[in-house]
């Protein structure tokens, strides 16, 4: 019986995404021997979750019995239970007493006439037996599909033994059907009242639009553009089944919808509720098309259009369950989006332009007024193309870039060939608001689209733009589009200055060349001041600074001030690539982080009023940057996820993203995830062919490493830092305050004089440029370096001091890693009181839990090591790193690698690295060998 549940077994991939929580709490309650309920609508996956549990608890099971049943054969008594005990009751028939087993025979057979009425008690008794039977020989596992198909005679049955099987080792895993949170609560409630009393019911709620993005790609349909992804995701409801389903329809049509037209719903949905529309009169129904055109429908805004029996009408679509009640407000809502996008397929184009024509007159909002007028119109209208134009402009004017694409491209379509503006200029203006909303792809085809047909130089480069600009990071995958640019821009100031602020890009991010990228983004800025360009002056001037402040360079800050003078472009001012964003990473480099936080939280602000995507999701992860440096880990962590989940969702900055939410994971969350995420970030920049980003990425990896206790796997990313940064020309050292994690890194794996390498040319840098927190974090390693060698003296001064200005500059988390090394210092100087309490507090002040325990490790390290006769450890023992002499003092205790990690708070993995590293270095092959080596003294 368990075979039939192979094939589930191998479709792991289609629960996971989005059933992670509901899918944990079954098995933890499977695994402890109790019984699960699963329940949702239709189409939400309550099968595929059933099928995966069922295959992975079957092989614990001695007898697996399971039904699946279905709305055509529920009139049938009893078979059910044929399909649940049919094969097993020879096995267990001569343990039944006489009586119960000719009923259940007769029952399960039909050559009786056996029947609840007649022979209910000893039925009933029977199924209760024949379990107790069974689980007599070893666990039995009972798998039941739709149960509100179940025929009322085997669900009584069932019922009956579930709640008299007391501790017999009996698990029931099944799943009901329940639609709208009212009957849902009544069906699984009567279906959990005839279940085991330990019953756990784990409801299956709908996806998010990243997961049905997620459901899409893992089924083949990942080609479609995520404003249609994001289209699916709002008709299907998150549900799994009909988000797949309007994925197929897409990817079988031979055309995309256009903007503002409905998704093609498959018959297979349609059917789904098209039964129901057909029991309403024909008047309900052209209401509820209505209702289903509009945005926001209303009662009265449904009267506004004609329909006067507004309210009898929709009262019988709720009636038959089509409408849901919303006590709250007046709003008409539908039960479900599908049903209204699928009374929309259905209805004849000149029905829809009907609604629309009756709506583009009542509804009172100008851009819905427009939009319904564009739906309503055939053909080019010059007059419908301006006022679409104008509903854009107001639309983006709201913050609402997305819905002002579409307008453009609505006012495109009716546009005449000879117009002036003509339907492409229109179309790249729409193309511009879709990279604004983070449509990146949108935005791409609709320039690729233009640049089939357009000839004027002006529209050309403007195209050419939009397709690097849909790039992103991946802007070498774009590298053919500049000298088509260039070309195409002649010798037109204007023009030209925006293919040279791209060209800035390139030599930033392709060639990681900062020099460059500031003489492009420098030449960019003469060229747009000179045609009168001062959008691209603003834009190339705060890329200019930027580069500036990274190198180094003295004159940033009058770049800066450059960048910020009047007239000013309201959007490129909040913009994440503006001169807010860049005046922002002078402040945190130049440790000014309460004004820095300020002006992020200011730009956050307006880019989310203005609805710009891509910007919001940069600022959040600067905030979170900010924060981290400020010592706040918990907030940090809440922001960095929240930047991560709107890059993942948008998908822009997912890299960038990764990298910010390594370092908070490590910081305050959780260090296995910090080197997952890491390691992610890297991998996207090297894909990218990013050099800004893969060094950021490297020096998050190299942390989080180091905060896993594994120096080598830190030192060795971060000396790819070190030597990147040296090629692209980068000497600020505030930009990735990474080489203080380098040279702790490097004293861990026994490399001082590397380590004071690091520490002198960086803190070259940091005197020149003033950089006070990255000096302070230098003697805080050059005192780690020093206590390595045995140079005691001034070490302590040195940390304190260290310890001191970071608190006065701000720097909580770096405050408190200067306390956690001083403490460790006096307890390596031998017995006595430590200061491991002030760091513990400082580090649960800026609730840094990774960091908290490696506290606990050592502190538990120190009570843990041998007594007085440490002193007679041999030196190859003293000489290992800190976490090293824990892992090892832990192995002489006879701890096994995984009580380690749970006593460190590390992984096993970084355990099994470490003693590795132990191995290598006191020349011994295995644990034996370090309590040989550590008792050899003693013995002697």
């Amino acid at each position: 019986m368990r075979r039939d549940f192979a094939e589930s077994a191998g479709r792991r991939s289609d629960l996971v995404i989005g059933r992670e929580e509901s899918f944990g709490a079954a098995r933890e309650q499977l695994t402890r021997g109790g019984s699960v309920l699963l329940h949702g609508p239709a189409g939400i996956g309550k099968s595929t979750v059933l099928r995966t549990l069922a295959a992975e608890y079957a092989c614990t099971a001695r007898t697996v019995l399971q039904c699946s049943a279905t709305e055509f054969e529920s009139h049938l008594p009893f078979l059910a239970l044929a399909d649940l005990l049919g094969l097993v009751l020879d096995q267990v028939s001569h343990a039944l007493p006489t009586a119960q087993r000719t009923a259940l025979e007769s029952a399960l057979t039909g050559r009786g006439e056996s029947t609840l009425q007649r022979d209910g008690l000893a039925l009933r008794l029977a199924v209760l037996s024949v379990l107790r039977a069974l689980a007599a020989e070893g666990p039995v596992l009972v798998v039941a599909d739709d149960l509100q198909w179940l025929d009322p005679a085997s669900a009584e049955l069932l019922g009956f033994a579930a709640r008299r099987l007391g501790d017999a080792p009996v698990r029931l895993l099944c799943a009901v059907r329940t639609e709208g949170p009212r009957a849902e609560g009544a069906a699984y409630d009567r279906h959990l009242s005839a279940s085991p009393p330990d019953t756990r019911a784990v409801r299956l709620g709908p996806l998010n639009r990243a997961q049905v993005s997620a459901l899409l790609d893992e089924r083949g349909y990942s080609g479609l553009p995520r404003s249609t992804v994001r289209d699916i995701h709002r008709t299907s409801g998150g549900n799994p089944l009909f988000a797949l389903e309007l994925g197929r329809a897409l990817a079988e049509s031979p055309a995309q919808p256009r903007p503002g037209e409905p998704l093609p719903v498959p018959t297979s949905l349609r059917a789904l509720v098209l039964s129901r529309l057909e029991m309403l009169s024909d008047e309900a129904r052209r209401t509820l098309l209505v209702a289903s055109a509009g945005a926001r429908p209303t009662p009265a805004l449904l009267h506004a259009a004609g329909r006067e029996n507004a309210e009898a009408e929709t009262a019988q679509a709720a009636a038959l369950g089509l409408l849901a009640t919303d006590p709250e407000g007046p709003a008409v809502r539908f039960a479900h989006p599908l049903i209204s996008a699928a009374l929309y397929a259905e209805a004849p184009a000149p029905e829809r332009r009907a609604a629309h024509a009756a709506l583009s007159t009542a509804a009172s909002d100008p851009i819905e007024r427009a939009r319904h007028l564009a739906l309503a119109t055939t053909g080019t209208d010059p007059e419908v193309a301006a006022r679409l134009a104008e509903a854009a402009a107001l639309a983006r004017d709201r913050g609402a870039p997305s819905v002002a694409a579409s307008l453009g491209l609505l006012a495109a379509r009716h546009t005449p060939a000879d117009g002036a503006p003509g339907p492409d200029e229109r179309r790249l203006t729409a193309a511009e608001d879709a990279i604004t909303a983070g449509e990146p792809d949108l935005a791409r085809d609709i320039a690729r689209e233009v640049l089939t047909r357009a000839g004027a130089p002006g529209e050309r480069v403007r195209a050419w733009m939009v397709v690097i600009e849909a790039a992103g990071q991946a802007i070498g995958d774009v590298d053919a589009v500049f000298p088509q640019a260039l070309a195409d821009a002649g010798d037109d100031p204007r023009l030209l200055a925006l293919v040279h602020y791209q060209l800035a890009w390139r030599s930033l991010v392709v060639q990681g060349d900062f020099a460059q990228g500031r003489e492009e983004a420098a030449h960019a800025a003469r060229l747009a001041a000179r045609a009168g360009d001062r959008r691209t002056e603003l834009l190339a001037l705060a890329f200019q600074a930027q580069a500036e402040t990274l190198m180094g360079r003295p004159d940033a800050p009058a770049t800066i001030e450059r960048a910020l003078a009047e007239p000013q472009d309201a959007r490129v001012a909040c913009h994440h690539n503006g001169a807010g964003s860049s005046r922002f990473r002078w402040l945190v480099m130049s440790d000014r982080l309460a004004e820095a936080r300020t002006a992020v939280t200011g730009l956050l602000r307006e880019v989310r009023r203005r609805g710009m995507a891509e910007s919001e999701v940069h600022y959040l992860r600067f905030l979170a940057e900010t924060e981290l440096h400020s010592g706040h880990c918990g907030r940090a962590l809440e922001l960095s996820r929240e930047s991560l989940t709107l890059a993942r969702d948008a998908g822009i900055g997912e890299g960038a993203g990764a990298m910010q939410a390594a370092l908070a994971e490590a910081a305050g969350g959780d260090v296995d995830r910090a080197l997952t995420l890491a390691r992610e970030a890297v991998r996207r920049a090297e894909e990218d062919g990013d050099a800004v980003y893969l060094s950021r990425a490297l020096a998050a990896l190299g942390h989080a490493s180091l905060v896993a206790g594994d120096a080598e796997a830190a030192a060795r990313a971060l000396r790819r830092v070190r030597e990147l940064e040296a090629g692209a020309g980068i000497t600020d050292p505030a930009r990735g305050r990474w080489q203080g994690d380098l040279a702790e890194a490097l004293v861990r794996t026994g490399e001082p004089a590397e380590a004071l390498d690091v520490i002198e040319v960086t803190r070259a840098h940091a005197l020149r440029l003033g950089r006070g927190s990255v000096l302070a974090v230098l003697d805080r390693s050059e005192a780690l370096v020093r206590a390595a060698r045995g140079e005691h003296r001034a070490v302590v001064t040195r940390l304190t001091s260290a310890r001191e200005r970071l608190a006065g500059l701000g720097y909580g988390l770096e405050e408190a890693r200067a306390a956690f090394a001083l403490a460790g210092l006096r307890a390596d100087r031998g017995p006595g009181p430590t200061t491991y309490d002030e760091a513990a507090r400082l580090f649960r002040r800026c609730r840094a839990l990774p960091w908290l325990r490696q506290v606990d490790a050592a502190v538990a390290a120190r009570s843990a090591g041998p007594p007085p006769a440490r002193t007679t450890v041999p030196d190859a023992l003293v000489g290992l790193a800190p976490m090293e002499r824990q892992v090892a003092a832990l192995v002489m205790e006879g701890a096994t690698n995984r009580e380690i990690a749970g006593r460190l708070f590390v992984s096993v993995k970084t355990v099994e690295a470490t003693l590795t590293r132990v191995y290598r270095k006191l020349g011994i092959r295995s644990r034996v060998d370090i309590v040989r080596l550590a008792a050899g003294p003693r013995e002697a």
